[in-house]
């Protein structure tokens, strides 16, 4: 015989180990480069505070931008003091809360006196 020839399947076992541990090597590599990645990307717990304490205050900022345009807004729309005192004496609520809620309004005096009453 030759020694290319397999004897009783012992090639056949060989050639299957083989194959077998190549596919567990892959599988391995595979592995060894997820947790490479996962290494080279640290991360610090400083920079999680920072980068939320940073989101807090750009949203905090951007909703008290939108509060002042807002208020500004507000500021032009004119009102007459007849209504606000009208609403004060109806509703019983304060001088700010009627002239807030009928510049809200437009000056509109009757959905001002239904938006405080609902």
């Amino acid at each position: 015989m030759t020694e290319s020839e397999p004897v009783n399947g012992v090639d056949d076992a060989n050639d299957k180990k083989q194959k077998k541990s190549s596919k567990h090597d892959s599988g391995a590599a595979d592995l060894e480069r997820v947790t490479d990645y996962a290494e080279e990307k640290e991360i610090t717990s400083h920079n999680l505070c920072s980068n939320a304490a940073n989101l807090f205050e750009a949203k905090r900022n951007k909703e008290n931008a939108e509060k002042l345009a807002k208020e500004r807004e507000l500021q032009k729309v004119q009102v007459k003091k007849e209504d606000i005192e009208l609403i004060m004496r109806e509703i019983e609520t304060t001088r700010v809360k009627a002239e807030q809620t009928l510049r809200e309004h437009r000056g509109d005096l009757v959905a001002a006196l239904e938006a405080l009453t609902n």
